[in-house]
């Protein structure tokens, strides 16, 4: 008997997380980040709600922070076992588990320096009984910094600690990241891997991401009966997109029969928009920026998304559809992400192969791109006001330095932000793409976002494309379950909003199959 849990992604799209238990080996289904309200992530990011120290071996399906971000906590909180992924996903694990323990430290001294700064206004105010001055402003500034952008680390802990002041700290460190990466192996596509007693599991292609992967898990019982197969698709791609090989829909022969399904439904009640139209609509939404003399913000993930943009925008530069701007990734992850796909030709579909590879061109390097790497730098670009294309993480603006771009230019009706990809609740991309697709852009009535504890009135034009999303829509989830050549028994809908799973799980029920949600901490019995 094998005992399956949910832990995280149930009811809800961030932090996944689930464990096949078999009485011998513990097994767990990713290892997500939960994304969202500060306070409420923190929450639910520290509590596991199972013991590290039992899980004998985990299963990683991507490499996406919210799936994967919690691996230093896990790897630091007693877990000695195995992590086994694909390579391209532990290729790229070097740099975004290094990332997000960054930003987890850098967040946490932003946060500190923001708080200690009003905290010493109010100090000083109260001893002059009057507005403090700007040149005493400056002077306090200047105390919390080593340089124009560097934040004096040691001088902000002094202070703190002076004023008995709570500090903010990170979730984990950079270190405890690095560390966490000798736990990681990386296996082929279609090779089985053993991960526990009579437990194999064998990766197919998801499609989502570079080295994204459907997890079929195999559990032989002790007497010699019908093993168990678990299929947990992680997040499921698009089909017919440029770049990667389409999700799988032939499996082995040996791999049909499957007793539990668990799949995502981000967009389990949603159609996108044709593949075939991205190009066109990406055209028009730049033409529309230059028009006005403005910049184009595009918020997008380092891993998957950067690169499909580029892939999309170097197609339309080489066509001359549009005018060649710069264009800068201020991302040094996605700098260096952009580098593991260039490692991985392997998982390129036909039609990358055909138009880019066959012809000795690199689909991601152009002259007209510039990957930025130095903070100074990506100042100088969130001040630039001539027309360009900024492509920058995070996707969901909750991190990193689209924020400061956004800050600069939000307020600016000339500028476009382009909403590529799924904002979760609670996000600043939520918020801004609600806000912004209401079209209250006149001066009365524009709302007002908080970015870095600083309210900016949304002004800037919000335009978004749906199609860009690397999630399967309704349509294309029915078609991995219903067009691919498996035999499933029962299917756990996750990985989605409350109304999409709904609906997902009751489009699944109508076509003859049997279909639950779980919720968060809910546990089924497969035998």
């Amino acid at each position: 008997m094998v005992e399956v849990g949910f832990f995280g992604a149930a009811g809800e799209v961030t932090g996944s997380m689930h464990m096949l238990d078999t009485g011998i080996d513990k097994i767990l289904l990713d290892c997500g980040m939960y994304q969202g309200r500060r306070k409420e992530s923190r929450e639910k990011n520290e509590n596991f709600q199972i013991n590290r120290s039992d899980i004998t071996t985990m299963i990683l399906s991507h490499a996406h922070i919210d799936h994967s971000g919690r691996i230093p906590l896990l790897t630091k909180n007693g877990f000695s076992g195995r992590i086994v992924t694909t390579r391209p996903t532990k290729d790229a694990l070097n740099y975004m588990l290094l990332d997000s323990g960054h930003i987890q430290e850098s967040d946490a001294l932003y946060l500190n320096y923001k708080s200690l700064r009003a905290f010493l206004y109010q100090l000083e105010q109260s001893k002059a009984k009057q507005q403090i001055s700007n040149k005493e402003k400056a002077r306090i500034k200047k105390l919390l910094k080593t340089g124009r952008h560097e934040l004096n680390v040691d001088a902000i802990a002094a202070l703190h600690k002076e004023y008995g002041l709570d500090m903010v700290t990170p979730l984990y460190t950079q270190q405890d990241a690095l560390e966490s990466l000798s736990f990681i192996d990386g296996y082929p596509f279609g090779s089985k891997v053993t991960i526990g007693k009579g437990i194999t599991v064998k990766f197919y292609v998801a499609g989502h991401i570079l080295g994204s992967a459907f997890s079929l898990i195999t559990v032989k019982p002790e007497n010699g009966g019908k093993p168990l197969k678990i299929l947990f698709t992680g997040d499921v791609g698009r089909f017919e997109k440029p770049i990667l090989k389409d999700p799988t829909l032939k499996f082995d022969e040996a791999d049909r029969d499957i007793d539990l399904m668990i799949i995502e439904s981000t967009y389990g009640d949603r159609e996108h928009t044709p593949v075939a139209d991205l190009a066109g609509s990406l055209k028009d939404t730049l033409n529309r920026t230059i028009a006005r003399g403005g910049a184009l913000l595009i918020p997008a993930f380092a891993y998957g998304r950067t690169q499909e943009i580029i892939y999309f925008l170097h197609q339309l530069y080489k066509s001359g559809a549009v005018p060649q701007l710069p264009i800068y990734v201020d991302s040094p992850l996605a700098s260096n992400i952009t580098k593991v796909f260039g490692e991985h030709p392997e998982t390129y579909d036909t039609e990358t192969h055909k138009i880019f590879l066959e012809k000795g061109i690199n689909p991601f390097y152009f002259k007209d791109i510039k990957f930025v790497e130095s903070v100074e730098e990506s100042m100088r670009v969130t001040q630039d006001d001539t027309p360009h294309i900024v492509i920058s993480a995070s996707g969901m603006c909750e991190a990193g330095r689209i924020l400061h771009h956004l800050r600069y230019k939000i307020h600016n009706p000339k500028h476009t932000i382009l909403i590529v990809g799924y904002m979760a609740q609670h996000t600043l991309g939520r918020r801004i793409e609600e806000f912004g697709l209401q079209e209250n852009s006149a001066a009365d009535k524009a709302p007002d976002v908080k970015i870095l504890g600083k309210s900016y009135p949304l002004r800037a034009h919000v335009e978004k494309i749906g199609g860009f999303s690397a999630h399967a829509d309704c349509h294309e989830l029915m078609q991995v379950v219903a067009g691919s050549n498996l035999r499933v028994k029962k299917i756990a809908v996750v990985h989605g909003e409350a109304d999409q799973s709904a609906a997902f799980a009751r489009r699944l029920n109508e076509n003859g199959y049997s279909a639950f949600i779980p919720k968060r901490g809910d546990r089924v019995k497969l035998s």
